[in-house]
């Protein structure tokens, strides 16, 4: 074990003692301060959310039409206090695509979490901070992943610890200590991922948001570091969202000269409260590993092209037909175009 990854793991040791402690002194300091909000209820609800939907796919002149439910989680959250909640949500997804009984369930979050306005503070199988404002920003995971998601720069769960802390109202700060490995392949190996990020808003729905990762495991067979840098701006507001963020990975998934990089651009316009048309850009590409002729990931690499409209009938229910062309750089790999239409249900 060299020099850095002992570092790496005393960083990780003293980072997860810390919240641990601080969990204990947020706690005393909650029961002393409880004592004069008597009128609050401890308080819970369930959550459900469900995606399906129908596509019809083209490529090379061949069709493939299907109704798909891809995705559905269940849990539920809880309010012990006004500082301190917690929340259990499982994730049941179609993990081989339309195959027969094929569904996974994974724990996605089982956490403690306090909160306050300067302070956020959670412990346990929590969210990844890698591109949760993206994605809220987006707003349309029910039928496409935002970036990083959908092509492997990180997971959207992990165990592990995280800190927010709100340094001026238009300016916070996060950092996390996770296990590394995702929510689906949860490990008690050596592998450590440390992240930060910061936020910028200086004006209401206005976001400027730099973050970076660092994944590294401890082992002989000398692993290389993966490494992640993302920068994003949007703006969200009651008439359109506009948003564009660019991303950049070295050692993807640990292996050494993987590189991979892209931007994601969108936008949307609400013509009404119930209706919405959006676009979306999405370019990956990777580098060629030493004499190689292509690039190592020539088969993901390339454009993805999106256009829909959203219909929102009730409140909970998103309708989407929508187009999703995939363009890919490598010659030899046709392009498909896939034509959509997705339900997302909330309640």
């Amino acid at each position: 074990m060299n020099q850095t990854n002992k570092e790496m793991r005393k960083v990780k040791t003293s980072f997860i003692s810390a919240m641990l402690l601080t969990f204990v002194c947020l706690g005393v300091s909650a029961q002393t301060s409880d004592n004069g909000q008597s009128s609050f209820k401890p308080n819970g609800k369930p959550l459900v959310t469900i995606f399906s939907d129908f596509r019809y796919n083209v490529q090379d002149g061949k069709s493939n039409p299907a109704f798909e439910l891809s995705r559905a989680y269940f849990g539920y959250i809880y309010n012990f206090s006004p500082n301190f909640s917690s929340k259990v949500l499982f994730d049941v997804s179609n993990t081989k695509g339309l195959a027969p009984s094929s569904f996974t369930a994974y724990v996605k979050n089982a956490y403690v979490e306090y909160a306050t306005p300067v302070v956020k503070v959670d412990f346990g199988m929590i969210g990844t901070t890698a591109f949760n404002l993206q994605e809220s920003v987006w707003g349309r995971r029910y039928l496409l992943k935002s970036f990083q998601d959908l092509n492997g720069f990180s997971s959207s769960a992990d165990l592990g610890a995280s800190v927010k802390v709100q340094i001026a109202p238009q300016l916070s700060f996060d950092a996390q200590v996770l296990n590394g490995e995702g929510y689906q392949n949860v490990q008690a190996d050596s592998t450590l991922k440390v992240a930060a990020g910061v936020t910028y808003e200086p004006i209401k729905n206005l976001y400027f948001r730099v973050y970076g990762d660092y994944l590294k495991k401890n082992s002989s067979l000398n692993t290389a570091a993966q490494k992640t840098v993302n920068a994003f701006v949007a703006y969200k507001g009651t008439d359109f969202t506009i948003g564009g963020e660019y991303n950049l990975q070295h050692g993807n998934k640990m292996v050494a000269d993987h590189k991979l990089s892209g931007v994601s651009l969108w936008g949307s316009y609400n013509a009404s409260n119930t209706v919405s048309v959006f676009a979306r850009y999405d370019h990956l590409t990777s580098n060629t590993v030493g004499s190689a002729t292509s690039n190592w990931n020539a088969a993901k690499d390339g454009n993805l092209y999106v256009a829909g409209v959203e219909f929102f009938p009730t409140k909970g229910v998103s309708i989407s037909p929508n187009i999703q062309y995939n363009d890919p750089k490598s010659s030899s790999i046709k392009s498909t175009a896939s034509y959509l239409v997705n339900v997302g249900l909330n309640f």
